[in-house]
């Protein structure tokens, strides 16, 4: 169970990260010339505007969940396919950006720290904070990652299956949601959610450690 403290850090996290995939959707998919995004207000850093309770409340208390989809035309994309998948993968990006440079900035914060002589617990904060704002982000990418739709997977994995097949796999989108809900209530997704997570961080660790060492 989260603390109030907890929970106090974790929504604004939360929010981060939801609003940053989900703008990263519209922008890609504006870029490709799609109005959609723009018309329904989605080019915008205001979370208001990309939440969706039931997905939001699993993000701040499971790790993982999902935010109010970005409505975009692909008949605007020059390839439907290719677009779709940019559009798709541009959400998943944007968390393991954000989550890397969560990492990058506290771990300066915390050098900072000891040279100045912050306090034990004013670190163990910044730790805390920063630790829980890249962890997020990497559950919110990974678990948007699984080959299932409606979740970006699925539409990155359209540009290695046919078209009929992956055109066939989308009209289940609306059933396949209640799957999703059902698995990860049941933590099924647990230990693919878990191990992608200590991958990826792992990575951007010894990448933030080879930037830092130049630094420093």
């Amino acid at each position: 169970m989260l603390s109030l403290s907890n929970i106090l850090i974790n929504v604004p996290i939360t929010l981060i990260a939801l609003t940053g995939h989900e703008l990263a959707h519209a922008w890609v998919s504006s870029r490709q010339g799609d109005p959609t995004p723009r018309y329904e207000g989605r080019l915008t850093l205001n979370p208001l505007a990309h939440l969706d309770p039931v997905g939001t409340l699993l993000m701040i208390f499971t790790g993982f969940g999902w935010a109010r989809p970005v409505g975009v035309n692909p008949m605007y994309y020059k390839d439907r396919k290719k677009g779709m998948a940019l559009t798709a993968i541009a959400g998943p990006i944007a968390n393991f950006i954000m989550a890397f440079a969560g990492i990058l900035l506290g771990t300066i914060l915390l050098i900072l720290g000891s040279i100045i002589g912050w306090s034990g617990s004013v670190m163990s904060m910044i730790n805390m904070i920063f630790y829980i704002f890249a962890y997020r982000n990497l559950c919110f990418m990974v678990f948007n990652l699984i080959p299932i739709p409606p979740l970006d997977g699925s539409k990155v994995l359209g540009l290695f299956i046919p078209n009929r097949t992956y055109y066939n796999i989308l009209q289940y989108e609306r059933y396949a949601i209640i799957l999703i809900m059902l698995l990860s209530l049941s933590g099924a997704f647990d230990m693919i959610i878990g191990s992608g997570v200590n991958v990826f961080y792992s990575i951007i660790e010894k990448a933030v450690t080879a930037i830092v060492s130049l630094i420093v």
